[in-house]
């Protein structure tokens, strides 16, 4: 299948604005309650005029939906509930036509239970696939050969009465691991990569890069120390130091081969999700460093920020120290976590003065970035009752941790219609009448949170120097956070992150440039009045 050709660039991902789409909850096109490729197809203007770089499309591929496609049970074909192969390649090419590159999850760390490959693989100790998975014997007691822990819940190791034997599930039960210490393992996960580049896909998310290996002694991991910085998981799994069940070294030679793929085709791309608490920048590092792995990574710094300027910088400038040679990929918001307005908003605040100036900061720094969607309509975590329920992290944990059902609710289109546009019907997940409120289109004129991404997506392009040039931290108080960014040109970006004007100083030859969202700096002299919760912009001579 040839590729509909973009304007050739190999580092077009260097500074690319990546707009992930949640297929399930996008565009409903077929009157099934679940959004699916063609309706992402109908929708992909208002992604183009947006004016981002890329759609990122989270999992479509056959599975039994457990975890919601993150649990794949055939890696080279499209679920019926979101269309066929047809429809994929016909998004591929309207994309295209607007200039939107096409990147796609891959899940290489685990399969569903319904794959055929484990099905062959549990059916005996000797057949051809019987270590394509992680299985191991039980201890003399019965109990499983370790301590690991699976991020949903429980242990790490499931019985299976047929082999008489545990196998490892990360995940879900019905997630099992498979082993990348088997070379046919390898090459049949790269086969699978290859087909989609086949199809005209420009890149690809690889989710939870980082544990595709496991230490093959089946060592048990040592418990988190009390002083330990805290662990972003509230149920068990963050009780431990993660050292022997995920990013072990032999990781970096599959990344090598994955990345030696992706070079046989031209200007394609890759982004990791690197889900390591213990050094997560010094795996950023090694992953991304060296031209020769990842083109760049994530990690859930600011995806679990709260938007204190402290926060926000020491996540910039550990990244700036450990990570020399290799690229980030900032996000504020994704499919995992609450939606950042959610996060950063406070009693007393305006919801759409919030993820303005979180879109301003943002779209400000050094690196690329993923705007996940509903983001440029400024849509709070919406709320789920437990009876609507489809994430297995929020049933297991409820009411502690309610999900991530409440970022994937589905998107609003249109004010007056039915299920705001998304749907005829009845959708998967219930919408938050809030959101329909906020709708695109109650969202054209000046001023919505809409226009503001626009505008400020379009700045972005205008000034290229915030998205490749050099970054330094020049304040990180209570209230304000100040970096400059420079290159071609340099600029001081600075951000009031309080409730409460601030005054400051600024260097001399300062001229005020029009930030999108803002009103001109009030300046006397050489100081300069920045209200409450807003973002002023200067060019330093």
């Amino acid at each position: 299948m040839s590729k509909t050709l973009l304007a050739q660039n190999p580092d077009w991902w260097r500074g690319a604005v990546i707009y992930q789409i949640y297929p399930r909850s996008f565009q409903d096109s077929s009157g099934s309650g679940t959004g699916d490729l063609r309706g992402i197809t109908e929708r992909l203007d208002h992604v183009a005029s947006l004016g981002v770089d890329a759609i990122w499309l989270s999992p479509f591929f056959t599975s039994p939906m457990a975890d919601m496609g993150y649990d794949v049970a055939d890696y080279c074909d499209v679920d019926p509930s979101f269309g066929t192969l047809a429809d994929f390649d016909a998004l591929v090419a309207r994309a295209h036509e607007l200039g939107l590159r096409v990147m796609i999850d891959q899940v290489l760390s685990h399969s569903s239970d319904q794959h055929a490959w484990f099905k062959e693989s549990r059916s005996s100790r000797d057949n051809p696939k019987a270590d394509w998975y992680v299985w191991a014997d039980p201890l003399p007691d019965g109990s499983p050969p370790n301590n690991w822990i699976a991020i949903f819940g429980g242990p790490a190791w499931e019985w299976d009465g047929v082999r008489r034997q545990y196998y490892l599930h990360n995940f879900l039960i019905g997630q099992p691991d498979l082993n990348f210490h088997n070379p046919e393992v390898r090459g049949a996960l790269l086969d699978s990569v290859r087909f989609w580049l086949e199809r005209g896909v420009d890149g690809f998310r690889l989710d939870v890069c980082n544990f595709y290996y496991h230490d093959a002694s089946l060592a048990s991991n040592p418990p988190r120390p009390a002083d330990a910085e805290p662990s972003r998981h509230t149920n068990p799994y963050g009780m431990q130091l993660h050292i022997h069940d995920k990013t072990q070294p032999e990781n970096l030679e599959f990344l090598k081969s994955f990345r030696a793929l992706l070079e046989e085709y031209p200007d394609r791309a890759s982004v990791g999700e690197i889900g390591a608490e213990e050094r997560s920048l010094d795996v950023v590092a090694e992953y991304t460093g060296g031209g020769d792995k990842l083109h760049m990574s994530y990690t859930f710094d600011l995806l679990s920020s709260d938007g204190t300027p402290a926060q926000i910088a020491s996540s910039i400038e550990k990244f700036e120290t450990v990570v020399t040679d290799g690229w980030v990929c900032w996000a504020l918001s994704n499919h995992d976590v609450n939606r950042h307005v959610s996060r950063w908003l406070r009693a007393g605040d305006d919801r759409e003065t919030v993820a303005r100036l979180a879109a301003n900061l943002l779209l400000s720094l050094r690196g690329s970035v993923c705007i996940y969607q509903g983001e440029e309509l400024g849509l709070e975590q919406a709320e789920v009752p437990y009876e609507r329920l489809n994430d297995p992290q929020g049933k297991r944990f409820w009411p502690a941790d309610k999900g991530r059902d409440g970022c994937r609710t589905p998107m609003p289109w249109e004010a007056g219609a039915a299920q705001a546009g998304f749907s005829t019907v009845e959708p998967w997940l219930p919408l938050d009448p809030r959101h329909a409120e906020q709708a695109v289109d109650r969202q054209g004129a000046p001023g919505t949170v809409l226009d503001h991404y626009r505008q400020m997506l379009a700045f972005r392009r205008a000034h290229p120097v915030l998205a490749t040039g050099a970054i330094r931290i020049v304040e990180a108080g209570d209230a304000v956070l100040a970096f400059e960014r420079s290159g071609e040109e340099t600029l001081l970006m600075l951000f009031n992150l309080g409730r409460t004007a601030v005054c400051r100083d600024l260097p001399d030859g300062a001229v005020p440039l029009e930030l999108p969202g803002n009103l001109p700096p009030a300046m006397q002299g050489h100081r300069v009045d920045v209200p409450a919760q807003s973002a002023a912009c200067f060019r330093l001579a």
